[in-house]
């Protein structure tokens, strides 16, 4: 494991435009969520928030499209993206997250300066279909297989506090444990008043186990990342999270919902005696 703690920012180049049934997202044109939508954000954006990334100390930045999974137009939008934020921030490692892929789909990627995909297997194979039922789980492990077979970095992990037993959890890190990811990102669940599913019931005693029982079961992944609803979950217990395993987050705001500002998360590592990581391999 990593030492140093790797920061990531993630951008939705895309958003909201989703015509999958995956209940534990708002950016399903399904469930109406009150949330920003358009088709592709405009590249001046991007480029402004990969330079306050790159600024505020991330090594990755993430390029997130809302669709069930990559195609002819996606494909160029995100390379094009991926070609612009290279000239202005060289520094940046490039991650794609755009949903189910080809190995073929991921080798243009890769050649675009892509070095990493994300996408996450969410849950358990047998919990999943609760969750979602317009494509199944076996596509999303593929996916992850595709990533492995195309040589780049595979970054794949799920969502805890979506209704799934303590057995799923198990299940769900077997699979992840399988793929050999580099890093998995925990998520737990931000709960939207517009989604079919029930609240987020774990305490923050329970999500810090979660936490180490991920490090515990998936040993040789460089980066245990505490993603999407760190904020919700920890409150101002976030700091535990790195007694716990975690040895990367997320920094500034996510898909659809706000993160705190990055400063405070800096000032949170400086006060640990934390360093950040300058370099990734």
């Amino acid at each position: 494991m990593d030492e140093k703690i790797f920061l990531c920012s993630i951008c939705n180049i895309n958003s909201g435009t989703c015509k999958e049934d995956c209940k534990f997202c708002s950016q399903s044109v399904r469930y109406k969520a009150d949330i920003d939508r358009y088709k592709q954000k405009p590249i001046e954006e991007i480029i402004k928030e990969a330079i306050t990334a790159r600024d505020s100390g991330a090594l990755g930045f993430c390029l997130v499209t809302a669709d069930k999974g990559l195609n002819e137009k996606t494909l160029e939008f995100v390379c094009g993206v991926a070609k612009a934020v290279q000239e202005v921030a060289p520094e940046l490692r490039l991650i794609a997250c755009n949903g189910t892929a080809t190995i073929e789909q991921l080798l243009v990627l890769k050649s675009a300066g892509v070095k990493a995909y994300n996408h996450n297997l969410e849950t358990s194979e047998s919990f999943y279909k609760e969750i979602c039922t317009t494509h199944p789980w076996s596509e999303r492990y593929e996916t992850c297989q595709n990533v492995n077979a195309a040589g780049m970095v595979l970054i794949t992990g799920g969502i805890f506090g979506l209704g799934e037993t303590p057995e799923d959890r198990i299940s769900m890190l077997k699979s992840l444990e399988s793929l050999n990811p580099t890093s998995v990102p925990i998520n737990f669940y931000h709960h939207n008043e517009a989604l079919e599913l029930e609240p987020n019931s774990l305490t923050v005693n329970e999500a810090l186990a979660l936490v180490k029982l991920t490090r515990k079961m998936i040993p040789n992944a460089q980066r245990i990342m505490v993603a999407g609803g760190r904020e919700l979950m920890f409150g101002d217990r976030q700091s535990e999270i790195f007694l716990h395993g975690a040895n990367s987050i997320v920094i500034g705001n996510y898909l659809t919902t706000s993160g705190r500002a990055m400063n405070k998360d800096l000032d949170m590592l400086q006060s640990l005696n934390l360093e950040v990581a300058k370099t990734v391999k």
